[in-house]
């Protein structure tokens, strides 16, 4: 095998190369070697080749000469997923459930259980047109009231359009929250290591949070009691009237709760004429907007916060709803669907 100058560099360059592929490294020295008079068996020993590699890159270098030493693969023909393997891979996802016990289909499982070439990716793939998640699981809650369209209809009409000089309150109680100190000294958040909690904690006990939350200047009235009583929700009422100007028409936005429909809170609102309690329909806390000012004090103080005693719980929840009312945020809330009659299926979200 004869080389020109110019092939004989190129070849030595490429059989040279530290940063190029090894594949053609290789080639450039078989071809270099066969070039320096070596016998295929000697081509072998140094290469670590058979025969085969030896006659076939031989041959496309005499071919197409070093043309022919670049790697060619022809693939394969792209797997098609055809509609009767769409509507197999689908039936089998929704309405099927695995032989093992299991409550849902992974891709392997169920590649493996469908067979015929089908494999997990191609079930991956199906999944993600779909819009199909098995391994995702969403809670619900269907509100049973048989007059959840008149409630619901009231509620979200305070927070649309609210009476002309009357201020809107939504009030819940959070109750039950843990005075968790850690037994564990706490390891700070620090560059590619996130805070660090002890497993085992402390318990010093538990108190409760009244929140009443202003709906149009996104202001709280925070409280804290060591019980939920109708006797605290009736002071908690009296707190909101205090804090308001005498006369003012007041309506709060409440939940079902048995405390809030006691004796003493009918006394309560036959002594107060200008409080009006409206009632969200049943499981239907999600029209309540307390109960996101709730979610975020939870983030915020609650989850990871650390308490050395009921006292200390308390401090930490006040300062919190303090430096919060500085800057309060109303929620801006939108009903889409303003041309049709308020119903369970009736889009409400919030913003």
């Amino acid at each position: 095998m004869k080389l020109t100058k110019t092939e004989r560099m190129e070849l030595q360059r490429q059989a040279g190369a530290l940063n190029g592929r090894a594949d053609a490294a290789r080639h450039a020295r078989l071809i270099l070697l066969l070039a320096d008079g070596l016998t295929w068996a000697q081509v072998r020993d140094k290469l670590d080749c058979s025969d085969s590699y030896i006659s076939r890159w031989s041959k496309r270098f005499t071919e197409q000469r070093l043309a022919g030493l670049f790697a060619r693969y022809a693939g394969r023909e792209r797997y098609k997923v055809t509609e009767q393997i769409e509507a197999r891979v689908l039936a089998w996802t929704t309405k099927r459930k695995p032989a093992d016990g299991s409550t849902h289909w992974s891709s392997r499982k169920l590649a493996a259980e469908l067979g015929g070439g089908i494999s997990h990716m191609t079930i991956t793939r199906i999944w993600a047109k779909h819009g199909l998640k098995p391994h995702r699981l969403e809670g619900y809650l269907s509100s049973n009231d048989p007059d959840f369209e008149s409630k619901a209809a009231d509620v979200i009409g305070l927070y649309l359009n609210p009476p002309q000089h009357a201020v809107v309150f939504c009030v819940d109680e959070k109750t039950a929250i843990q005075a968790l100190d850690r037994k564990d000294p706490v390891l700070p958040l620090s560059p590619g290591r996130a805070e660090r909690h002890g497993f085992e904690y402390y318990r010093h006990g538990t108190l409760s949070l009244y929140a009443a939350f202003n709906t149009k200047t996104g202001e709280v009235i925070g409280k804290t009691a060591e019980r939920h009583t109708s006797a605290e929700f009736v002071a908690f009422l009296t707190d909101i009237v205090v804090n308001q100007p005498r006369g003012k028409e007041i309506h709060v936005i409440a939940d079902n709760l048995s405390a809030h429909k006691t004796k003493q809170v009918d006394a309560f609102l036959k002594a107060y004429p200008k409080v009006h309690l409206h009632f969200t329909p049943t499981y239907s806390s999600w029209l309540n907007q307390v109960e996101l000012w709730f979610a975020k004090i939870e983030r915020d103080v609650i989850a990871r916060g650390v308490f050395t005693s009921v006292p200390d719980l308390k401090r930490k929840l006040m300062r919190y709803i303090r430096h919060y009312n500085k800057q309060p945020k109303p929620v801006k809330w939108k009903y889409f669907d303003t041309s049709r009659r308020i119903t369970p299926e009736s889009i409400v979200t919030v913003h």
